[in-house]
């Protein structure tokens, strides 16, 4: 089988966010609650990683010559599956399911669930130690596959993500992206308050990883960090920093104080849909 990039081709990668934004914001208005504020966030990291940095293959979502996608913050579920949606990995009408019983998107990353899940998420820091794993195998393997791993500002508390930190950078992981989503809200309040992770390129420099801080809503900065990450020629593992804004792309959403997790009135979902709608179209 051929490689099937996942590029941005007819419809420009602004497009691929709005609706990856779009699809979110239908399946919290299912569960009339969720990790929305950090959907809405990320929508631009992932649009370009499925959209311009991902090789894969939507209808066979275990293709072996794959670049790999976790999701170390499971409860960023809801984000992952509006990406896999607009890839066509998973059919839309399936974001009606979301969170129901027997769905296949259910509330929580769920690798043996979803299509196109490669890890189980749930309690943090365990997935780049997974990616690191993975990295090491494809290696042995010979394979020219990436794998890129997802993480969280709160995530970087916990002891095993720098074990795993560590880990990459002893074994020269240079077919390894981490991407931190740095959002400065966690479950207890303000990430930096609760556990201060600045400064954050200077720590990860320090344990020999190539380092890129940009802005997460940013396309055109996005797409270049995710181009110099891949094809920095240093033995060593790669992290794109990324600065992003809960509830990005619905102005009242992104003015909450705590959007971590948010409860959103009934009537507000479709306040919210409209919002963004008339903030893509302008």
């Amino acid at each position: 089988m051929n490689a099937v990039p996942a590029t941005p081709g007819a419809r420009p990668l602004a497009a691929r966010a709005h609706n990856i934004r779009r699809h979110a914001l239908r399946m919290g208005q299912v569960q009339g609650q969720g990790y929305i504020g950090q959907a809405l966030g990320a929508a631009d990291l992932l649009a370009v990683a499925y959209f311009h940095a991902l090789r894969l293959d939507p209808a066979n979502p275990d293709w072996e010559q794959r670049d790999r996608f976790y999701l170390s913050i499971g409860h960023y579920a809801i984000a992952l599956y509006a990406a896999l949606i607009e890839a066509g990995v998973i059919p839309e009408e399936e974001l009606e399911t979301y969170g129901a019983d027997d769905s296949r998107l259910p509330m929580s990353g769920m690798a043996a669930y979803t299509p196109g899940m490669e890890i189980t998420g749930g309690s943090l820091g365990h997935g780049l130690g997974i990616a690191v794993g993975a990295c090491l195998g494809l290696k042995r393997k010979g394979s020219d596959s990436w794998v890129y791993n997802l993480l969280s500002d709160g995530e970087l508390n916990e002891g095993s993500t720098w074990e795993a930190v560590m880990s990459a950078s002893h074994w020269r992981l240079d077919n390894l992206i981490a991407i931190v989503d740095v959002n400065n809200q966690q479950a207890d309040g303000h990430s930096s308050e609760v556990l201060a992770f600045e400064p954050i390129v200077d720590r990860w420099q320090a344990f020999g990883w190539y380092v890129q801080r940009v802005d997460g809503n940013d396309l055109d900065a996005l797409v270049q960090a995710f181009d110099q990450a891949r094809t920095h020629t240093g033995a060593q593992p790669r992290v794109i920093i990324c600065d992003t804004r809960m509830g990005k792309g619905v102005p009242f959403l992104e003015n909450r104080d705590k959007t971590h997790f948010i409860r959103v009135d009934e009537h507000e979902w479709d306040l919210a849909l409209q919002a963004l709608d008339a903030g893509s179209q302008a």
